[in-house]
């Protein structure tokens, strides 16, 4: 008699991510220089290129205080916070790390907008339970009054769940 064990590799992974934001153009950047949030990252386990839903919510904390108007006298949109909900894929490079690029809504000031994200992500340990991930994202006609997009550099840390 022989007793055997296998395990199979599960079919998805699961990140939970906590990220800081650095606005790199937005028009109004003095109000909105910097924000905080948390994410989830959903991968699918089949072979090297793999399909990713790559969902966040961020707030932008910081304000100077300063009234900024458009050419008509009303207000410019501020920049409070945002949740995108992105998909793509996402390609191993080795065991160490990965690239992706997702795409979908942003919903931003009462609005929604199409963002794009393209990521380089690290396997920060060897069982791949930790990753960081440097990312730019670009939401595309967010100020409704000039159509001048918004752009951020994010730097997350993402524990897996499972």
């Amino acid at each position: 008699m022989a007793t055997t064990f296998g395990q199979t590799r599960k079919s998805v992974s699961l990140y939970l991510n906590a990220q800081f934001n650095k606005t790199i153009y937005d028009r109004t950047i003095a109000n909105n220089p910097w924000g905080a949030g948390f994410g989830l990252q959903l991968f699918a386990n089949a072979g090297s290129l793999r399909p990713t839903l790559d969902i966040t919510a961020d707030a932008y904390l910081e304000d100077d205080k300063v009234l900024r108007l458009n050419t008509d006298g009303t207000p410019t949109e501020e920049l409070e916070g945002m949740i995108n909900v992105f998909v793509g894929a996402q390609y191993d490079i080795g065991r160490k790390g990965y690239f992706s690029f997702t795409t979908g809504p942003s919903f931003t000031t009462g609005r929604t907008v199409l963002g794009i994200k393209p990521s380089l992500g690290l396997y920060l340990t060897r069982n791949q339970k930790w990753i960081g991930k440097l990312s730019w994202i670009t939401l595309f006609d967010r100020d409704r009054k000039s159509g001048q997009d918004f752009g951020a550099l994010t730097l997350s840390v993402g524990f897996k769940l499972f």
